[in-house]
C-alpha cells in the first residue's frame, strides 16, 4: 500500500488531502509512524522523531493514529488477495507476498493479476497500492518499491541479472542502513560490486547472512510464500513523553506493558520460554536483557517477577529511559511449527 496509515487518514478526512501529514505524536518525544507523500517531499520519513519532522516540514500536520481502522482496511485488502490465491504471506498490515502461479482465477499473466488486484483495492477502499512482479520474493519485493506510488514494476527472468547488477546496494531487500554503510566503506556500491566477492569472502565479511547475499545477487531466492509463517515473538513497547528515572516508575509501566503481552499469550494459548526486557536511553542506546527457562511461563505472577528481576539486575542510579518494552519468545507454537497471528500493535506515544 502507498503511505498506508497516512493515506487512510487523508481518505477519511478530506481536509487533509494534498497536505503534508504525519501519523504519530507531535510532542518532543513523538515518533512519525507514517508520512504522506506531500510530507516525504520535505524529507519526512517513518520512525523519524516528530521534532525533526516538524523542523524539516513547517506546515506538517500531525494526526493521531487509529490502528483499529488500519486493521479493518488491512483485512479488506487481505480478503481481496484471497480471492486470487490462498498463498498469501503478510509482511505487515500493508504489505504481503502472493504466489499466484496457480491462481484461483486461472489467469495466465502475473502482471494482469497484479493490475486487477490493484484496481480492486482502489474500487473497494479508495486507496492506491503498488505491486512488484517477478519470479522470486527478493525481486518482487524490490520491484514493489520502484514505481511508487500507484505503480507496478515487472522484472522478468531475462532482466533479473542486469537489474540486480545496477541496483544500489542500499536498495537490496535484507541489507539495512548499517550494513549498507559498511559495504560502501568496502567499495561495494552496487550489485555488480557485491557479486565480485566469492562465497567464502561473503561468509568471512558478513557471517551467515553472507550466504544469502551470495545467492540474491545472482537472482537466486528459493523461499516459498508461506501463509502460515510462524511468529517468533510476542511483545509490546511504549515511548514516554518524559524520561523515567526511578525504578518504581519503570516497574509501574512495565506491569502495564507486560500485562498486555501476557494476556495476548493467554488468549492465544501461546506462551514463551524466553522473556526479554528492552530499554532505550535518552541518547537512543538500546539495552536488551533476556532470561530463558526450560518450560513456558504460563503464570502471570511468575511472568512479571521475571520482568521485575531483569529490571533489578540491570538497574543503576543513573539509569534513565525513554522507552520500555517486554516480549516473549521461544513460543510454544513456534516449537510445534504452528502459525499464529502475525500482528500485535501496541506501540506509540504516551501522553
Amino acid at each position: 500500500m502507498d503511505a498506508f496509515f497516512a493515506s487512510v487518514e487523508q481518505r477519511d478526512h478530506p481536509e487533509l488531502r494534498g497536505k503534508p501529514i504525519a501519523v504519530g505524536g507531535s510532542s518532543k518525544r513523538g515518533v512519525v509512524a507514517a508520512a504522506s507523500y506531500e510530507a516525504r517531499k520535505y524529507g519526512v520519513r517513518s520512525a523519524m522523531a516528530s521534532v525533526t519532522a516538524a523542523r524539516l516540514c513547517p506546515p506538517l500536520i500531525f494526526v493521531k493514529h487509529r490502528f483499529d481502522v488500519y486493521h479493518e482496511v488491512s483485512n479488506q485488502i487481505r480478503a481481496i488477495f484471497e480471492e486470487y490465491t490462498d498463498l498469501v504471506e503478510p509482511l505487515s498490515l500493508d504489505e504481503a507476498f502472493l504466489d499466484i502461479t496457480d491462481n484461483k482465477k486461472g489467469m495466465k499473466s502475473a502482471t494482469m493479476v497484479a493490475e486487477e488486484i490493484r484496481k480492486r483495492i482502489f474500487e473497494e477502499t479508495q486507496l492506491t497500492a503498488s505491486a512488484g512482479v517477478s519470479y522470486n520474493k527478493f525481486l518482487a519485493k524490490i520491484a514493489s518499491d520502484i514505481n511508487k506510488p500507484n505503480g507496478i514494476k515487472v522484472i522478468t527472468p531475462d532482466e533479473a541479472i542486469s537489474f540486480i547488477e545496477t541496483l544500489p546496494i542500499e536498495k537490496f531487500f535484507g541489507v539495512g542502513k548499517v550494513t549498507a554503510a559498511r559495504m560502501h566503506k568496502m567499495g561495494i556500491k552496487t550489485g555488480a560490486d557485491l557479486k565480485q566477492l566469492t562465497k567464502l569472502e561473503m561468509g568471512q565479511r558478513f557471517g551467515k547472512v553472507g550466504r544469502y547475499y551470495y545467492k540474491i545477487v545472482r537472482g537466486e531466492d528459493q523461499r516459498e510464500v508461506n501463509p502460515n509463517r510462524v511468529r517468533k515473538s510476542i511483545g509490546a513497547e511504549r515511548t514516554f513523553s518524559e524520561d523515567l528515572t526511578t525504578k518504581e516508575s519503570m516497574m509501574e509501566r512495565l506491569e502495564y506493558i507486560g500485562e498486555k503481552v501476557f494476556r495476548y499469550m493467554e488468549k492465544h494459548d501461546n506462551f514463551g520460554r524466553t522473556i526479554t526486557l528492552k530499554m532505550r536511553t535518552p541518547d537512543f542506546q538500546i539495552v536488551s536483557r533476556s532470561k530463558t527457562f526450560n518450560s513456558e511461563i504460563k503464570d502471570w505472577d511468575a511472568f512479571i517477577s521475571v520482568v521485575r528481576e531483569l529490571l533489578n539486575d540491570n538497574w543503576t542510579n543513573d539509569l534513565a529511559v525513554r522507552l520500555l518494552g517486554v516480549s516473549a519468545s521461544n513460543l510454544m507454537r513456534e516449537q510445534k511449527g504452528e502459525g499464529v497471528q502475525l500482528e500485535f500493535d501496541f506501540e506509540g506515544e504516551e501522553k
